[in-house]
C-alpha cells in the first residue's frame, strides 16, 4: 500500500495531508470511490488512538483510497483555525486535489466524526456538488444548550442517581449536596432556555433561519438543511455510551424532518461503543461497516 504526503492548496494556506493509495497488487480491483476523511474538534489526521491511520489503511486493503487532511490551524497545516462551520473551501479543496491525485476516483465519500460530520452536512448546505456520492457520518455534532441539559438530565443525571457507588459516595461524605442540588437545578433551567418551539411561525420563518451565512447559532438548521438537499446515499454510525451521539439521536426523535433523514440512511448502532470507538473491536466494526457501505455504492 502507498501511503505519501501532499498539500492541498486552501486560498492562501497549505493544507497537510496523507492521500493512502491502493496496494499495486491490487491495481486492477481499486474502488473507483475515494474516502475524504476530515477532521473535527482539538485533533489532527492521525485521530484519536491513531484511528483516522488505522481507517484508511483497512479501506486500502480493501481496495479503497483514502485523503486524510488537516484543517487550517490543525497539525502541520498553515493558516489560524476555523470554526467547523467555515471549512467550504478547504473540503472543496481537498476533493479537488484527492481526485487530481488519483485518476481512478470518479466520486468521493466524505467521512466524519463529531464535527465533522457536521461540517459534512453544512458543505451541502453551502454548495452543491455532484462529485460526492456518500456520506458516513458518526456522532454528529447538533450541541445547543437547552438540547445538552436535556441529555444530561436524561442520561448522565438519570445514571448517577441510580447508581450504588453516588449514594456511598454520598453518605459517606465524599459530595458536597448543596453543590449537586444546584448544578442539577442549573441544569434543569438551561434544558428550558432557547427551546425550538414548533408553531405555524416558527415553521413559516424555517427558509429565513437557513439562509444567509452559517453561525454558531443557526448551524444545526443549516445541517438539517444540507443534509435534506443532499441527494447521495448516508451512513450513520452512533456511540451507545455518549451523550454528543445521545443529544442526536434525540434530536431525530423529537424532529420529524431530522427523523426523516435518518430514517432514509443507513444506521448502525455500536451501543457499547465510546465517543471516538476506542477499542479494537469497536473500531473494526466501524471499519468494517464503511468497507461495505462504499462497496455497495459501487454496486448500484
Amino acid at each position: 500500500m502507498s501511503e505519501r504526503f501532499i498539500i492541498v492548496q486552501s486560498g492562501d494556506d497549505k493544507l497537510s495531508a496523507i492521500l493512502h493509495d491502493t496496494p499495486a497488487t491490487n491495481a486492477d480491483e481499486a474502488l473507483a470511490t475515494g474516502v475524504l476523511i476530515i477532521v473535527g474538534g482539538p485533533q489532527y489526521r492521525v485521530g484519536s488512538h491513531r484511528q483516522f491511520v488505522k481507517l484508511s489503511r483497512a479501506l486500502a486493503n480493501a481496495g479503497i483510497s483514502s485523503l486524510r487532511v488537516d484543517f487550517s490551524g490543525m497539525g502541520d497545516s498553515e493558516g489560524e483555525l476555523q470554526p467547523f462551520y467555515a471549512n467550504k473551501q478547504a473540503i472543496q479543496q481537498a476533493i479537488d486535489t484527492f481526485i487530481n491525485q488519483n485518476p481512478t476516483i470518479s466520486q468521493v465519500v466524505i467521512w466524519g466524526l463529531c464535527d465533522a460530520a457536521s461540517s459534512a452536512l453544512l458543505y451541502f448546505h453551502q454548495q452543491e456538488d455532484n462529485r460526492i456520492a456518500g456520506l458516513v457520518l458518526l456522532n454528529p455534532w447538533v450541541r445547543q444548550q437547552h438540547s445538552h441539559a436535556q441529555v444530561m438530565l436524561k442520561h448522565y443525571y438519570w445514571q448517577r442517581f441510580s447508581s450504588k457507588a453516588f449514594w456511598q459516595k454520598l453518605l459517606g461524605g465524599g459530595l458536597n449536596p448543596l453543590q449537586s442540588l444546584k448544578e442539577l437545578l442549573r441544569t434543569y433551567k438551561k434544558s428550558k432556555t432557547n427551546q425550538p418551539e414548533n408553531t405555524a411561525e416558527q415553521q413559516g420563518s424555517k427558509q429565513l433561519t437557513t439562509a444567509g451565512s452559517t453561525t454558531a447559532e443557526n448551524y444545526v438548521q443549516h445541517m438539517l438543511a444540507g443534509w435534506q438537499r443532499f441527494t447521495g446515499s448516508t451512513l450513520v454510525i452512533t456511540s451507545g455510551n455518549d451523550h454528543t451521539a445521545q443529544e442526536f439521536l434525540d434530536l431525530c426523535s423529537e424532529q420529524p424532518d431530522w427523523q426523516q433523514c435518518l430514517n432514509q440512511a443507513q444506521h448502525q448502532h455500536i451501543a457499547a461503543a465510546n465517543h471516538t470507538f476506542a477499542s479494537a473491536l469497536w473500531r473494526g466494526e466501524v471499519e468494517q461497516c464503511c468497507i461495505d457501505f462504499i462497496k455497495n455504492l459501487e454496486s448500484k
